[in-house]
């Protein structure tokens, strides 16, 4: 059974950094490329990141260009994104997903 775990939101200030982990289970890891997206309070759900099944390509959506970066980790079966320079449109939740696949979501706040 395929499963995928978010974690990490969470509310911070405007400029801070938050790291999210998404956990992976059920199929071959190692084998799939990820992405992250997220959703907006009212607006449709969105790509953020993409990383390819070894790690050796990243894509970005121009709004986190250079604030955003995704890795994984396929001994751990688990895929990071590291977000700094937090801004309020940031605010969304996060979804960790592969074809056919998303995670529960996990929200991020960034209010001052």
């Amino acid at each position: 059974q395929v499963q995928l775990v978010e974690s990490g939101g969470g509310l911070v200030q405007p400029g801070e950094s938050l790291r999210l982990s998404c956990a992976a289970s059920g199929f071959t890891f190692s084998r799939v490329a990820m992405s992250w997206y997220r959703r907006a309070p009212g607006k449709e759900r969105r790509l953020v990141a993409h990383i390819t099944s070894d790690g050796g390509t990243t894509t970005y959506a121009d709004s986190v260009k250079g604030r955003f970066t995704i890795s994984r980790d396929n001994a751990k079966n688990t895929v990071y994104l590291q977000m700094n320079s937090l801004k309020p449109e940031d605010t969304a939740v996060y979804y960790c997903y592969f074809p056919g696949n998303w995670g529960q979501g996990t929200q991020v706040t960034v209010s001052s």
